[in-house]
């Protein structure tokens, strides 16, 4: 690693989204529409614009945080062709503005958030200069890892030659 260490947090500002729904049971839901870079100093909450059908509400910050152990994921993302971001948010009891859970430039993560059932989880496009900082972060700090696979004798599952393993 250089001495020029690349820091590992940013800031974003989340853009949510409150869609009024003509359902018997509830009038609205929250999606996730956009990513501020860098995050405004607005206060969270802020209406940025309202239609009959669509408010756009500033929720806040939120900081986006890199793991050495995740550039693989990272760089898959980045590759993909439609790199993105993934917000994971709550909905309050009382309606009020979803509680962010997360956002993660990990696709894996932005998967599991969607199955451990997080009420709002979207991709969105990642900015350019976000682009840009978790490139130079993957460049920096990823090690390929060679997937060894292991050879098994066909009896018992036993493992031939190499290191370990049962059997004489």
């Amino acid at each position: 690693m250089s001495e020029s260490a690349i820091d590992i947090t940013r800031q974003v500002g989340v853009v949510l989204g409150r869609r009024s729904l003509d359902n018997p049971w509830i009038d609205h839901m929250w999606v996730a529409q956009a990513l501020l870079y860098p995050a405004p100093e607005a206060e969270a909450g802020t209406l940025l614009s309202k239609d009959e059908a669509l408010a756009l509400v500033y929720a806040g910050p939120a900081t986006i945080e890199l793991f050495v152990s995740e550039t693989a994921n990272y760089r898959d993302n980045l590759l993909s062709g439609a790199p993105g971001l993934w917000v994971a948010a709550r909905s309050r009891s009382d309606g009020g503005i979803p509680e962010f859970v997360r956002v993660t430039a990990d696709p894996t993560e932005g998967e599991a958030y969607f199955e451990s059932g997080s009420d709002i989880v979207a991709a969105l496009p990642m900015p350019a200069e976000l682009n840009a900082w978790i490139t130079a972060f993957v460049d920096e700090y990823h090690v390929e890892r060679v997937f060894l696979k292991r050879k098994r004798d066909g009896k018992g599952g036993k493992q031939r030659g190499g290191q370990g393993g049962g059997g004489a």
